[in-house]
């Protein structure tokens, strides 16, 4: 989950200035009749411009499909606010790429189209991935692949302070870990805790590895994850900045070569290989031993509602092939994604092992809205953002800081 690609607050804005009523479907695609001509496609990806291999990939979907597949790439933000707009406005795209925490968003304002209804079979997706774009047992997308969090660690930095990773298997083990480290003279983990929808993301394979339930933040399970990241930061293994960490200035600490850990994402691969010295990938336990569950990030690939349901017949067709193995292969390289399908998962790992651990760790992910939760989440995750916030800064105790988040909660769906 990167940054641009996590600001579910602004759903619950957008779609409160739209109004959900406003939302339904009504696309037209923008293009000439269905079959021929020019077809439209949003993705969040601004980063890559016409010469990149995404952008290039894109445009041979297009031509296999015999049609123009014209490009527009915006931020996460601006993509989920144009949608809702389109929907009021009857100018949805043919084809978008949907962060897969607002694809129920988008399904209760009844802009996007069913997989099944296209003909797409998605049988053969990892159940856990693309349930994140599922809604009343329906599929509403296809993932193009999935990242999510782990612990980076400080080989030098662990070998002198006497840590043995492979015996980090729980909370208990963890923070004996990170004590050792401090003992060293070094600096024990970093993580982002910003209120933002960025810092619940981080806050969840804790808050899931306690055994906690979104709807019930102030279970013992929640304030004990809680308890968790204060009695870190009370205790100077982790720095009083994560409050306003994000997982950009989060991975800058751990760049420093001062961190025996580092809570961050698939996506820093790349800059890890620039860091300057070795390190390290485990999953993130869970309370009591395990891998914790841990949010999926990524895309999917969605149909919006058309007027011209002639136009779905090329739609599919594009579909299948931005998502075809041998594409998610090269995509969620570039992408630093882990593919939806495990097949796939397996030729990525053959061509670079340092992904092993990060398959790992999707096994055991959870979409974020998965559960039944679809537009309740965004809401939730604010109050617990918040919650997070007030007893890292000293505000409140975890208990009342949970309480109160869920007091708020409750009182959104009153």
């Amino acid at each position: 989950m990167r940054i641009s690609r996590s600001a579910v607050s602004a759903v619950v804005a957008c779609c409160a200035l739209v109004g959900t009523g406003a939302c339904s479907g009504s696309g037209s695609g923008g293009g000439s009749s269905s079959g021929s001509g020019t077809y439209t496609f949003w993705d969040p990806y601004p980063q890559f411009d016409s010469s990149d291999a995404w952008a290039k990939l894109v445009a041979s979907c297009g031509t296999q499909a015999g049609v123009t597949l014209k490009r527009t790439a915006m931020d996460t933000t601006d993509l989920n606010n144009k949608a809702l707009l389109a929907g009021q406005q009857g100018s949805l795209p043919d084809l978008m790429m949907v962060d897969n925490p607002f694809v129920s968003t988008l399904v209760q304002a009844g802009i996007l189209t069913k997989t099944s209804d296209l003909g797409l079979d998605t049988s053969a997706l990892q159940k856990n991935i693309v349930g994140a774009g599922t809604t009343d047992g329906a599929a509403y997308g296809i993932p193009i692949g999935a990242n999510t969090l782990a612990l980076y660690y400080n080989k030098a930095i662990l070998s002198q302070a006497g840590i043995d990773p492979g015996t980090v298997k729980d909370w208990a083990s963890l923070t004996a870990a990170l004590e050792k480290a401090k003992s060293a003279g070094k600096k024990g983990i970093t993580f982002g805790a910003i209120g933002t929808e960025e810092g619940s993301f981080q806050f969840l394979p804790w808050f899931w590895g306690a055994g906690g339930d979104l709807t019930k933040l102030d279970s013992a399970q929640g304030v004990a994850a809680l308890s968790l990241w204060k009695d870190w930061v009370s205790k100077g293994l982790a720095p009083n900045d994560v409050l306003s960490n994000t997982q950009t200035t989060s991975w800058q600490e751990f760049a420093t070569g001062q961190y025996a850990f580092g809570e961050n994402g698939t996506w820093q691969l790349a800059n890890a290989a620039k860091v300057g010295f070795d390190y390290g990938i485990i999953n993130i336990p869970g309370q009591n031993g395990g891998s914790a569950p841990v949010p999926t990030g990524g895309e999917f690939v969605t149909v919006p509602v058309q007027k011209d349901t002639a136009r779905y017949a090329v739609d599919k067709k594009i579909m299948e092939c931005l998502t075809s193995n041998t594409n998610l292969l090269s995509t969620d390289t570039t992408l630093s994604y882990i593919a939806p399908v495990p097949a796939v998962q397996d030729q990525q790992v053959q061509q670079n092992p340092a992904l092993k651990p990060w398959v790992s760790a999707l096994a055991a992910a959870r979409g974020r809205t998965s559960g039944g939760l679809g537009t309740k989440y965004p809401v939730i995750s604010e109050q617990m953002w918040t919650a997070v916030q007030g007893a890292l800064s000293g505000g409140k105790n975890p208990q009342s800081a949970m309480e109160d988040a869920q007091k708020a909660a409750d009182a959104h769906k009153s």
